[in-house]
């Protein structure tokens, strides 16, 4: 039986290549193609639940970070395959928490991708000698940061993310903290781009994540 396979990528003529390119393996098949991980999700309440998904980080609706999350939570014998454009540590290392069992960049070569697949399918996980070394950079106590350090979060936008985390409304949120809603609409701006998320959940569970809040 062939290893399934489901594409969650924006740029659709990305998906379409790999779509095209993984066919060719023997021993796999792409069951469908996605441009978020909403999509996803639909597909896979619909019982269609691939083996492995190839997930992108930067997408619109909900992002490669959110859908691992939710994955991971929801669907723990779906293998991640983390594929990106993006090599920074800090993105590399937040797939792999989130559940992610390997990280490749969309510039690897067509082998390396049937070679991550081969060992996913064999092993569990993929990890090449460059993601190795960030995650254990990550992991020397030497090299820890505060999350609120390693994002550059200010005070106003660490107390605006406990506020988000409650049942508060932006407008009371703004109340609160004596600012314009316009205020608060800056700070959100700014702590979704510098928590790489696209919703006040995304931001919840990154904030959780992060233990910025308790629960």
């Amino acid at each position: 039986m062939k290893t399934s396979i489901a594409i969650v990528d924006d740029h659709e003529l990305m998906a379409k290549a790999l779509s095209g390119l993984i066919q060719k393996y023997e021993d796999y098949e792409v069951l469908y193609d996605v441009t978020n991980g909403k999509e996803l999700i639909n597909r896979i309440k619909l019982n269609m639940i691939p083996d492995i998904v190839l997930l992108d980080i930067n997408m619109p609706e909900m992002n490669g970070y959110e859908t691992a999350l939710w994955l991971t939570n929801n669907y723990p014998a779906i293998k991640i395959l983390a594929l990106s454009m993006n090599d920074r540590e800090e993105s590399i290392i937040g797939m792999l928490r989130n559940g992610a069992k390997g990280y490749l960049l969309k510039g690897c070569k067509p082998q390396e991708l049937k070679q991550a697949l081969d060992s996913l399918v064999r092993k569990g996980r993929y990890y090449t000698e460059f993601v190795t070394g960030h995650l254990i950079k990550s992991l020397n106590p030497e090299n820890a940061q505060n999350p609120v350090e390693t994002l550059h979060l200010n005070d106003r936008e660490i107390e605006f993310i406990k506020m988000a985390c409650s049942d508060l409304t932006y407008v009371e949120i703004a109340d609160k903290m004596c600012v314009s809603p316009r205020t608060v609409d800056g700070y959100r701006e700014s702590v979704f781009q510098k928590m790489n998320v696209k919703s006040r959940v995304g931001m919840v569970i990154e904030a959780i994540r992060l233990k910025i809040v308790e629960v």
